[in-house]
């Protein structure tokens, strides 16, 4: 998969926004296009430079990372806290480099890796509406 396939797939989900800054792209789930800035959180992130951290080499030419935000218990399920994993490593599923703690995972240039980084992408999506949808309900009882 590239980078624009990748996109094109994040921007097919109902209810998702895609912004673009900095040649990176951010996947916000926003079905009514009004949140205000501080809950426009993404869901899903395609980096394209060492601009925010260095861990995964994104320098490189033609390297970007998908990056997908995960309920906490399907990140444990992927991640194995006792591995050292290799943030510059192609085409494998490993923990966010720097937002692992908030049970982020990513891929560099998803090739092989696709058919399973395709299905966490849905599951990402589904859990922005659950999380998305909960605030919502929150709202609603104040």
């Amino acid at each position: 998969m590239d980078i624009d396939q990748i996109g094109q797939e994040l921007g097919s989900h109902s209810g998702t926004r895609l912004v673009e800054a900095n040649g990176d792209t951010f996947a916000i789930y926003d079905p009514r296009g009004d949140l205000p800035p501080e809950r426009q959180m993404p869901w899903a992130t395609i980096v394209t430079s060492d601009a925010y951290d260095s861990a995964s080499d994104l320098d490189r030419p033609g390297v970007f990372r998908l990056n997908l935000a995960l309920p906490k218990a399907r990140f444990r399920e992927l991640v194995d806290p006792a591995v050292e994993y290799d943030a510059t490593s192609l085409d494998v599923l490993l923990p966010h480099p720097v937002y692992a703690g908030q049970h982020w995972i990513c891929v560099l240039n998803p090739q092989q890796s696709w058919p399973v980084a395709r299905e966490l992408l849905r599951e990402a999506a589904a859990f922005a509406v659950r999380k998305y949808d909960n605030a919502e309900q929150r709202r609603a009882r104040r």
